[in-house]
């Protein structure tokens, strides 16, 4: 499996606790029974301990050594909502509502990581993006510098030399209409996490424009983005605004962007918005035959990932391993 091995690596010589907030699902379960046969990542199940390992046995998954948390039952849940309380009093928190609000897992579980329980949490499989992202912005919060959670995909297939072409996305998930500063702290943000899934970073600022052949509001954004992200990051190879056959196109590059050293080799893309972001990686991974890896939640205290309500165990599996290393 991709990039796994060095995760995985780095897993054994510090393991983590990862919190899956629906621990009675069977692709949860299922990829917990692989995690603790490689014993690297200690799943911690939330749920009726009951009903869990009923599941399992019936599924004939071995959960032996996964932690099981009963939310209705839970020994430091006058703990736990005291201190939600408290970082929740701008907001009015009272106990009665706090206690209301932490019976849903997601809030549970984003709770256990503040409280260092666990290292980090994997959701979403049977809710959305934002039932994952909220609890861990008002719990988790950004980290210092940080203004906004950003998101971004991996994707990989093999490549005719053998050896896997790897890219990154952002922001494909998150943040509907990006201004220019936070277009900014997400490329710093994706070149960071690809990085991670050793790629060396080639930033493409994209748009339907080629270095001013057109002309509009967001031409103008992504313009002033890429700007921005060169002066903030003078280390980091970056062009924009390019199209996306300019930014990856050696050929298209020439005639477009001639001595560029990204356009045509571009490997990090940095997309205007939501709907271009969304629709660009999808048609990456259907038509292009990538595997895609994400959302990769970003510029967190902690490391919080969501699920794809649609995924199965082992995207379930892959998704435990980046979330853990990455925290």
């Amino acid at each position: 499996m991709f990039g796994f091995g060095t995760m995985i690596e780095k897993l054994k010589k510090d393991p983590k606790s990862i919190v899956f907030t629906e621990g009675e699902d069977p692709r949860i379960l299922e990829a917990a029974s692989r995690l603790l046969a490689s014993n690297f990542l200690k799943p911690v199940l939330l749920g009726n301990p009951d009903k869990i390992e009923k599941a399992a046995e019936e599924a004939g998954y071995n959960i032996r050594g996964a932690e099981i948390i009963d939310p209705t039952n839970y020994d430091r849940f006058d703990e736990m909502v005291d201190l939600f309380c408290e970082i929740r009093k701008s907001k009015g928190m009272e106990p009665e509502q706090a206690k209301k609000i932490l019976s849903g897992a997601n809030y549970f579980g984003t709770m256990l990581v503040k409280m260092g329980v666990a290292d980090c949490l994997l959701g979403g499989a049977t809710y959305s993006t934002a039932d994952t992202v909220r609890p861990a912005l008002q719990i988790i919060k950004t980290k210092p510098g940080n203004s906004i959670v950003s998101s971004c995909f991996i994707l990989v297939r093999p490549s005719a030399t053998g050896e896997n072409e790897v890219l990154a996305m952002g922001d494909c998930a998150i943040n509907l209409y990006p201004t220019e500063d936070e277009l900014v702290e997400i490329c710093g943000e994706t070149v960071e996490c690809a990085k991670v899934f050793g790629v060396d970073p080639k930033v493409a600022f994209l748009s339907y424009s080629t270095l001013g052949s057109g002309k509009g509001d967001d031409v103008t954004k992504m313009h002033n983005a890429t700007e921005k992200a060169k002066a903030k990051y003078p280390e980091l190879p970056i062009e924009g605004e390019l199209q996306f056959d300019a930014a990856v196109s050696p050929r298209v590059a020439r005639t477009k962007c001639p001595g560029s050293a990204v356009a045509g080799h571009a490997n990090t893309f940095i997309f205007p918005d939501i709907n271009a972001g969304n629709i660009g990686y999808k048609i990456a991974q259907r038509m292009g035959n990538f595997e895609a890896y994400g959302p990769i939640l970003l510029g967190l205290n902690a490391q919080i990932n969501d699920l794809s309500r649609g995924c199965n165990a082992i995207e379930v599996y892959s998704m435990a391993i980046i979330t853990a290393a990455l925290a």
